[in-house]
């Protein structure tokens, strides 16, 4: 099933993402994992991409596990900044041969050794959206920034930018993580003052290690609330509290979404079902399931 028309029929939707083993690691572990994950019934799960489509065949691989065995609408992540038009080709031959209809449609990362002069298929996530959907009758997601992407300098344009992937065909979009939900708040009456209309998925991260918090800053620069900031200092270094802690905040911050309209939520769940099971039942009257 399409996630456009999930979004369209559900009142709230719960969603979880998972990524692949990296290279010469173990497959069988991540796979047990993402059964577990679908036992709890998410409405779609994603799957991330390796950069460069280092772990692109086990995305799709995953993905196609999780629509045609556990039967659960599986959304497949596709990078393209370090992809030849060819390798992104042959991805979405394969998804289109796997019955895959959703597809998240991302720049990715700059690799450290990226040579900007070179002339490239794709620089933009906008140019992929378009490719996607020349090639099939696909829904094409997208991600957005609540507080601007980190390369980005001004807000204004990073909107601009997000304007134009929607032009190009993306059916919704899903915010890159957040702690402070007035940040989604002010972001989605900004984007809507744009004529950016498609539905807005709030990505939440459970923080459950103090050393999560830290990489988490240092990539993305994400601001910590200063009620957040209290629970990491206090419980960061007592792993079972830290989990507790981060399990009660990321529950916290879906009740008060939902409170205020927001439909999708998306949970980074790092591949722990335990944590993603957790936040499902304390929410399990509130989603109604």
């Amino acid at each position: 099933m399409k996630i456009s028309e999930i979004l369209k029929n559900k009142e709230v939707t719960v969603s979880y993402e998972v990524f692949p083993p990296k290279k010469d690691m173990p497959f069988e572990p991540i796979l047990a994992a993402v059964d577990r994950l679908c036992e709890s019934d998410p409405d779609f799960m994603s799957v991330t991409y390796g950069a460069g489509g280092g772990t692109g065949h086990n995305t799709i691989k995953i993905a196609d596990h999780v629509q045609n065995h556990r039967g659960v609408t599986s959304l497949a992540h596709l990078t393209c900044i370090s992809s030849t038009r060819d390798q992104v080709d042959r991805a979405i031959g394969e998804m289109k041969a796997c019955g895959i209809e959703n597809i998240l449609a991302l720049r990715g990362d700059i690799p450290a050794d990226f040579d900007g002069s070179k002339t490239r298929d794709y620089r933009f996530a906008s140019d992929l959206v378009k490719e996607i959907k020349v090639k099939g009758d696909f829904c094409v997601g997208a991600a957005c920034y609540p507080e601007g992407h980190v390369e980005c300098e001004h807000k204004d344009d990073d909107i601009a930018f997000l304007k134009e992937k929607v032009d190009n065909g993306v059916d919704f979009l899903t915010t890159q993580m957040f702690f402070d939900n007035n940040v989604l708040y002010n972001f989605l009456y900004r984007i809507r003052e744009r004529g950016i209309t498609v539905p807005v998925i709030a990505g939440i991260m459970p923080v459950t290690s103090g050393k999560q918090i830290e990489r988490i800053c240092q990539l993305s620069g994400t601001y910590l609330p200063a009620r957040f900031k209290a629970i990491v200092d206090k419980f960061g270094d007592k792993p079972e509290a830290m989990k507790q802690a981060g399990i009660a905040y990321a529950t916290d911050q879906i009740i008060d979404l939902i409170a205020n309209g927001v439909h999708g939520i998306h949970i980074y769940t790092m591949n722990k079902p335990d944590v993603a099971e957790s936040i499902r039942n304390n929410l399990s009257y509130i989603i109604g399931k």
